[in-house]
C-alpha cells in the first residue's frame, strides 16, 4: 500500500478545497496518484471542478495599461510580501511604472522586462533599490502584451476597483475599422465579463480535446448515473459535459450587463449597429495570487 504523507494531503486539499479526510481518502484509492485523487474528489462531488491549481499567499497589484491609441495593452502582477506596503502610494506608483514599461517594451515575459532600462538602471536593479528602502521582498511574477499591430480592432481593460486585485485585457478584432469611442467602451464592458465570469477560453474550438473527453469521463464517473439506462447515461453526461464547457468559454457565457444573451450574441449585435463584425481573438486575465489551470497568458506570447 501506498504510503500517503500530510504534505500529499495537504497539496490535493489546497487544489480541490475538499476537506483533509475526503483529500486522504482520494489518494488512498487513487494509490497516490494525485491526477486520479482529484478526479475521484469530482466524481464524488466533493471538489470543485474549476478550482485552481495553486494559490500563493503573496500581496501586491494587478496593474495594466492601454495605449492612446487603444492598439496595445500591457497587465503585470508585481507582488511584495504585505497588504500594508501593497496599498503604499509609493508602491502603487512602482506598479504603474513597470506597467508603462511593459506597454512601451512589449516583451513577452518578465525576465525581459527585468532586462529593460528603468532610467538609468536595468529594472531588476531599480527593483532591488525599491527593495532596500521598503524592507520587503518585490517581484514581477508575471506579464501580458497584447497587439493588434497593424489589425482593426481596439484592446480592453479593465482592473477591479477594490485594490487593484483582479484584471483582465481583451482584443477584439474587427473586419474594418469602426467608432473609436464605442469600440473602447466595448473593449472594456469584454473586460469586465472576463473578471467577474472569469473563463478560460474565448470559444469551444480552443478546447483540446483531451480536455474534453477527461469531462467525461468524470461525468460518467458519478453515482447518481450508476442505475441510468446506457442511452439515458449518454444524453446526461452530454449535456453536462456541453454546461461545463459553456461555463468556460467566453463566447457561451451569459454576459454579465445582459444575462438574457450570450457574449457571443450580444458581440453580433453590437456589431450590426456598429457597421463591423466584432471577434474576441484572446485575453489574459489575472488575480492576484492565483495560477490559472488554464490561461489565456500563453496566446499572448504567441502571437
Amino acid at each position: 500500500m501506498v504510503e500517503i504523507s500530510a504534505s500529499m494531503v495537504k497539496d490535493l486539499r489546497e487544489r480541490s478545497g475538499a476537506a483533509m479526510m475526503d483529500c486522504k481518502k482520494a489518494l488512498v484509492e487513487a494509490q497516490g496518484d494525485f491526477e486520479k485523487a482529484f478526479e475521484w474528489l469530482r466524481q464524488k462531488g466533493v471538489a470543485v471542478a474549476q478550482k485552481k491549481a495553486a494559490r500563493s499567499a503573496s500581496e501586491g497589484l494587478v496593474v495594466a495599461q492601454v495605449s492612446a491609441d487603444g492598439k496595445a495593452g500591457a497587465i503585470i502582477e508585481i507582488n511584495c510580501e504585505t497588504d500594508f506596503v501593497a496599498r503604499n502610494p509609493e508602491f502603487v506608483e512602482l506598479a504603474k511604472q513597470v506597467s508603462d514599461l511593459a506597454l512601451s517594451s512589449k516583451v513577452q515575459s518578465p525576465e525581459a522586462l527585468l532586462e529593460q532600462k528603468m532610467g538609468q538602471a536595468k529594472l531588476s536593479d531599480f527593483l532591488t533599490e525599491k527593495v532596500a528602502k521598503t524592507g520587503e521582498n518585490i517581484i514581477l511574477r508575471r506579464l501580458s502584451v497584447l497587439d493588434l499591430k497593424a489589425g482593426s480592432g481596439v484592446i480592453g481593460l479593465y482592473v477591479h476597483a477594490l485594490g487593484g486585485k483582479m484584471g483582465a485585457l481583451v482584443e477584439l478584432a474587427t473586419n474594418k475599422p469602426g467608432s473609436t469611442e464605442e469600440l473602447n467602451a466595448l473593449g472594456k464592458d469584454i473586460a469586465m465579463h472576463i473578471v467577474s465570469a472569469k473563463p478560460s477560453y474565448v470559444s469551444r474550438e480552443e478546447i483540446d480535446s483531451e480536455v474534453i473527453e477527461n469531462e467525461r469521463r468524470i461525468e460518467s464517473g458519478k453515482a447518481d448515473l450508476a442505475d441510468k439506462k446506457p442511452e439515458m447515461r449518454d444524453k446526461i453526461i452530454q449535456g453536462r459535459v456541453d454546461k461545463l464547457l459553456a461555463e468556460r468559454c467566453l463566447l457561451d457565457q451569459p454576459f454579465v450587463k445582459d444575462p438574457n444573451q450570450t457574449v457571443g450574441q450580444f458581440l453580433k449585435s453590437k456589431g450590426q449597429s456598429l457597421g463591423v463584425e466584432i471577434k474576441p481573438v484572446r485575453f489574459a486575465l489575472y488575480i492576484l495570487g492565483e495560477i490559472q489551470a488554464e490561461t489565456q497568458e500563453v496566446l499572448a506570447a504567441q502571437a
